[in-house]
């Protein structure tokens, strides 16, 4: 079964005197989109070719109908985008910062809770003033009743005893505990 479809001289000839207005008022309706507005404008002159009846309306111009076809095409193409999620390239992700990963971080959390926990009272009052409460030296000292000087020894045996309970960070808390001995002669001073 075979349907009738437009003569494709009756289409060209549509396209030559309606195309250039056509394009153009699709490109308003997609904000510009040209690649768009090209794949709407052709979608209306498929439909031209498969009803080759509008070519027998009793109006003059074939105008009126494809521009009331590529506004409800482009009304359907604007609906269906808005249905679905929008797609992202692969460009976009690779630019995109990657998330943290908080196991990583829970696990250390853990770890060095553990480690000050097996600190004496003195030494971890020392550290838990010094780097969870952020206090200088000086006021860790006023906060604790104790001299500068015995905060600053305080916080250098008890960063070492966590390097051995530590294991694995090692390296880590050796330049944690020469930076926290330069923070806090600087502190002091």
């Amino acid at each position: 079964m075979t349907t009738a479809t437009t003569d494709e001289r009756d289409l060209a000839q549509l396209q030559r005197e309606h195309g250039p207005a056509l394009l153009h008022f699709l490109l308003g309706l997609t904000f510009g989109d040209r690649q768009r507005a090209e794949d709407l404008l052709q979608e209306t002159l498929v439909r031209a070719w498969q009803h080759p009846e509008a070519f027998d309306a009793p109006y003059d111009s074939m105008r009126p109908w494809l521009f009331t076809v590529a506004r409800r095409l482009a009304i359907d193409a604007r609906r269906s985008r808005q249905a679905r999620p929008t797609e992202v390239s692969d460009a976009v992700l690779e630019s995109a910062p990657a998330q943290d990963d908080t196991a990583d971080s829970a696990v250390h959390a853990l770890d060095v809770r553990e480690a000050v926990s097996t600190l004496s009272p003195e030494h971890r009052a020392v550290l838990v003033q010094i780097y969870f409460r952020g206090l200088s030296v000086g006021e860790t000292a006023q906060a604790l009743g104790i001299p500068a000087g015995t905060v600053k020894s305080r916080s250098y045996y008890a960063l070492r005893l966590l390097s051995r309970n530590l294991p694995g960070y090692s390296s880590r808390s050796s330049t944690l505990s020469s930076a926290s001995r330069e923070t806090a002669s600087a502190t002091s001073t």
